[in-house]
């Protein structure tokens, strides 16, 4: 029986475990979005995971609008993003890169202009900016005259990511972002080869992705998808036959790995009665599938056993405990996550300031 300590090769990695970090939005970079030293201990920390995938980080100052999160466009960034693959690699770990254009969810205030989205709508509420919450705008719908210049800015963010040390990237295409605007029906009201159908609202998803494994290799190049229920504002009316379809197009393409974010009716993080995808989704890719979303050990260990899934990505969890693996091969309590205004906000307050079994036994 497959177990979560067992090895798993995802594309050119190799790793150790299936206990996987899943890629949560931080806080702890510049004004102008360059990682900062603390980042290097927060993923040296949790180097024990099978692999670390990082937190979003934007390609473009188009795409990145939010507060004092990281990018990975300018030679700059590439050498602040250096000491944390060098400390996680140091460490024995292993960690990629979620690459990331916001689409509609920046604010201009932020980027310097209006959102851009694949029609023109705005998300309902607020918006983080450096000056507070502002309501969000509406966005410009992306010409197609310039949506190459957008896939050669993903291949570019992909090549700083290898030049930086990440052992590949994660494209974003989830959670009501960019490419997730562009997938699903309630977001996308384009006329045109992006629009309508199925094939086309995934076309997006499909060149994006073979820019960047045109850049890096396929076994380097990882996809996120919310495929359940809504997502800041994003959702569509057939996901199952949406979501099958992109399944086997990334399938086709030969990605490295697929993960899925899947909340469920009793989410702690966002939920849905929307069932979730994944048993479909199963069915169409064959490569390793990750799951996220409210996982303990126990279920966990049901859908690597049942061979639903290849691996599992945890989020709070691995936030809180930087030894998690340890934790659960020992069957060790863990610590719950502090305050949500801790993870967003500067200094190691929520950050890098969880204690580790052995410190824990240590102060005790």
């Amino acid at each position: 029986m497959t177990t979560l300590f067992d090895p798993l090769q995802i594309g050119a990695v190799a790793a150790p475990n299936r206990i996987l970090m899943a890629p949560l939005t931080r806080g702890r970079a510049t004004r102008d979005h360059v990682p900062t030293p603390i980042m290097v201990d927060y993923y040296r920390q949790r180097a024990g995971a099978g692999l670390i995938i990082s937190e979003a980080t934007g390609i473009s100052r188009q795409g990145l609008g939010w507060p004092y999160a990281p990018g990975i466009w300018s030679d700059e960034q590439v050498a602040a993003w250096t000491p944390v693959t060098q400390a996680v690699h140091d460490a024995g770990g292993r960690i990629i890169l979620q690459i990331w254009h916001m689409g509609r969810q920046v604010h201009s205030s932020v980027t310097g202009e209006q959102p851009v989205s694949s029609s023109a709508t705005a998300t309902q509420g607020d918006a983080h900016t450096y000056d507070g919450k502002k309501p969000f705008e509406v966005a410009r719908p992306l010409a197609i005259e310039e949506i190459p210049a957008l896939l050669e800015t993903y291949a570019h963010a992909a090549r700083n990511a290898i030049r930086a040390g990440f052992d590949g990237v994660q494209i974003h295409a989830a959670n009501g972002y960019l490419i997730d605007q562009f997938l699903r029906d309630n977001a996308n009201s384009r006329t045109d080869a992006y629009g309508g159908s199925i094939e086309n609202r995934a076309r997006l998803l499909r060149e994006v992705t073979q820019a960047v494994v045109d850049a890096i290799g396929a076994d380097r190049v990882s996809v996120r998808l919310s495929p359940n229920g809504d997502s800041q504002g994003v959702n569509d009316s057939d996901p199952a036959s949406l979501f099958a379809y992109v399944a086997q197009m990334l399938d086709g393409i030969g990605i490295a790995s697929l993960e899925l974010r899947e909340p469920g009716p009793n989410g702690t993080f966002g939920s849905t009665d929307v069932p979730r995808q994944s048993p479909l989704i199963r069915q169409h890719f064959n490569g390793p599938l990750i799951l996220n979303s409210d996982y303990d050990a126990d279920r966990a260990q049901a859908d690597l056993a049942s061979g639903l899934a290849d691996a599992i990505s945890f989020g709070r969890p691995l936030l809180a405990n930087p030894d998690l693996v340890e934790r659960l091969r020992l069957g060790a309590p863990v610590n719950p996550p502090k305050g949500m205004a801790t993870w967003y906000g500067p200094g190691e307050e929520g950050y890098t300031d969880y204690p580790t079994l052995e410190q824990e036994k240590a102060a005790a």
